[in-house]
């Protein structure tokens, strides 16, 4: 089984988009930290929420740097079912590395909020003034992003 680097961009907000859930992973005097995230995609930038206290929102404003991943698709995939080294998850993965920015802007706030509702319903969303002050919403600006295809048969010339 291989492994194929994606490079198109658009197949790679395809896996993004078809995902529900991102693990960010952060560091604090390097003791990794990773939690699953509700997120949206806005171009070169990742929306995620929080609330503006607790163990993520002082390890990022202690560093910016952050990672992020989506991974698509958990079927199991092998060349010979009697040896386990053959055996892969037939999977998508993404990584974005970046550095979050802090959203202060009530209105820019709120557009945050219905995109990241965008990505998880179709149904238009209204949110509260004492919502919108309240929520923690950072943006992530990819500086690098990276996208791997796992458990892809190889290519030989008789399965070409």
């Amino acid at each position: 089984m291989r492994t194929i680097f994606i490079e198109d961009r658009n197949e790679i907000e395809k896996i993004i988009t078809a995902c529900k859930t991102c693990y960010l992973a952060m560091a604090d005097n390097n003791i990794p930290y990773v939690l699953p995230m509700n997120f949206a995609l806005d171009g070169d930038s990742i929306i995620l929420h929080s609330a503006q206290e607790g163990r993520m929102w002082e390890t990022i404003q202690k560093n910016q740097k952050v990672c992020i991943n989506w991974t698509l698709g958990e079927d199991l995939a092998w060349q010979d079912v009697q040896v386990g080294c053959s055996y892969r998850v037939k999977s998508k993965s993404v990584n974005v590395e970046g550095t979050v920015e802090f959203i202060e802007d009530f209105d820019e706030k709120y557009r945050c909020l219905t995109l990241i509702m965008q990505q998880y319903s179709k149904r238009e969303f209204k949110f509260g003034t004492p919502a919108v002050k309240n929520v923690g919403i950072f943006k992530v600006s990819i500086d690098t992003i990276t996208a791997k295809h796992f458990g892809t048969k190889a290519v030989t010339p008789w399965n070409s």
